[in-house]
């Protein structure tokens, strides 16, 4: 019994070893009793200097008030997320995020265990940028339209209903009022929202794009309002994107993946034109219009409860949903006509056209990732195509496996030999790129050496 408990005590020590987060575990009288190498590269110490010793040891900034890991233990309820910010014995600031968990044992706490995401690199690259777009914004002042490369005409397309809402979007533009903007990935949106600045009456003023699912959730808010001095340690008087955007157009993509709290404070800025930096009373006024880009539709997005039902409506007073390319069959020959003429003036080609198989596989192709997917799939057969028409054998690598099954259904229905034709191809093609070695090829195929090594019996034969 006693050497099955050490062997756990090991193996649970080998495993957190290797998880590649900060693991800090302390006993009831606040000793350290875990602490991985994770955790000492977060903190800026070694291992020896935390393992066995107290947590006032290691960390001389922390009281029984401000560690987590104490707080845990004295009330026994875990804590999420949460910010902290201390010095180490040498000095320096860590500034961690921290979820705390106690540890029972037949209902008696015995501890608690903190796992550590390094926090300072991502605000110290998140306040780098912010003071990037400041210094960008003072030095276009007077040149007023630096930060918008795309117009409204840049969005290419012969498709009725969608020359029919960029005509709207044009329109619309003059208005101060919010916007809601829905498409898939690639369809276009940051294009779209930045043709409608330039034809607002805002277009000398800064337009600022924020992606909101690129920012950790705990420093969104700050990004978004700014920061006071003196809100957590080290913080300065900061200008956030509201502030920095003033005059001119806010656009946040990907508003779903906002926190719903965070949300809340969005909806009062939209309603009174007034935010507070963090850690601050006062309210400072801004004239910002806000542009709001989705990539999943507002419905999935209500029923899940990504999007608050109020800011939803204050949102929702223009909405424009971009079509996917599949849903705007004629777009796909215009477009990759244009694209063609586009790369012929990078690359300095003569390109003429595609062939009619290309023309009927982009035709019945689903383009998941829409005019990106599409303006790429060319850029890359321009790059390789050395005739006058790009071609099949032009294609993407990944994109051949479809194009092969789409030629051969049109000549055979036969589902069990056009499975077998492909499978063989691919199978061919794998102990090509591995140079004939059977272990890389079943990986490269995602299914077991002993499944490989049948299927090809199986061929042989």
């Amino acid at each position: 019994m006693v050497q099955l408990t050490v062997l756990t005590q090991e193996v649970l020590s080998a495993i957190l070893k290797t998880i590649d987060e900060g693991i800090h575990v302390v006993n009831t009288e606040g000793k350290t009793i875990f602490y991985n190498e994770v955790a000492a590269r977060h903190d800026g110490m070694e291992v020896k200097e935390v393992q066995g010793k107290h947590l006032f040891d290691a960390f001389p900034s922390l009281s029984e008030n401000s560690s987590t890991l104490l707080r845990v233990i004295k009330t026994g309820k875990p804590i999420y997320n949460q910010t902290q910010v201390y010095v180490n014995i040498h000095g320096k600031q860590i500034d961690t995020i921290n979820t705390t968990l106690p540890i029972f044992l037949e209902k008696e706490i015995i501890g608690a265990v903190e796992i550590a995401k390094d926090y300072s690199r991502m605000k110290q690259l998140a306040e780098s940028l912010l003071d990037l777009q400041r210094n960008v914004n003072k030095n276009n002042k007077k040149k007023t339209l630096k930060n918008v490369i795309y117009t409204l005409q840049d969005l290419k397309s012969v498709n009725p209903v969608f020359i029919s809402m960029k005509e709207e979007a044009g329109k619309l533009a003059k208005s101060d009022s919010p916007i809601l903007v829905y498409g898939e990935s690639g369809t276009g949106k940051e294009l779209f929202v930045q043709g409608i600045h330039h034809a607002s009456y805002r277009a000398n003023g800064p337009f600022i794009a924020q992606n909101c699912a690129a920012i950790p959730e705990t420093l969104l808010e700050s990004i978004l309002f700014g920061t006071a001095k003196g809100s957590y340690t080290g913080a300065v008087e900061r200008k956030g994107l509201f502030e920095l955007a003033d005059s001119g157009t806010l656009f946040l993509d990907e508003l779903h993946t906002m926190p719903i709290e965070l949300q809340a404070k969005l909806l009062r800025v939209l309603e009174d034109g007034m935010v507070r930096r963090v850690g601050s009373a006062q309210n400072i006024s801004v004239d910002v219009r806000v542009i709001a880009a989705m990539n999943v539709h507002p419905n999935h997005a209500l029923q899940n409860q990504k999007l608050r039902s109020d800011l939803y409506y204050r949102l929702n007073v223009f909405t424009f949903s971009l079509l996917p390319i599949r849903e705007r069959k004629e777009d796909i020959l215009f477009l990759t006509n244009y694209f063609i003429q586009f790369f012929n003036k990078k690359l300095q080609k003569g390109i003429k056209g595609i062939e009619q198989k290309l023309e009927s596989f982009f035709m019945s192709h689903p383009w998941p990732g829409n005019v990106r997917e599409l303006k790429h799939t060319i850029e890359y057969m321009m790059n390789v195509c050395e005739d006058e028409l790009l071609l099949m054998e032009d294609l993407p690598i990944m994109m051949k496996p479809q194009a092969v099954i789409n030629e051969k259904v049109e000549k055979n229905l036969s589902l069990r030999k056009n499975v077998e034709e492909l499978e063989g191809q691919l199978i061919t093609h794998a102990l090509k790129l591995s140079n004939g070695n059977i272990n890389q090829a079943a990986k490269l195929l995602e299914i077991p050496r002993q499944t490989l090594q049948y299927k090809l019996k199986k061929i042989r034969e």
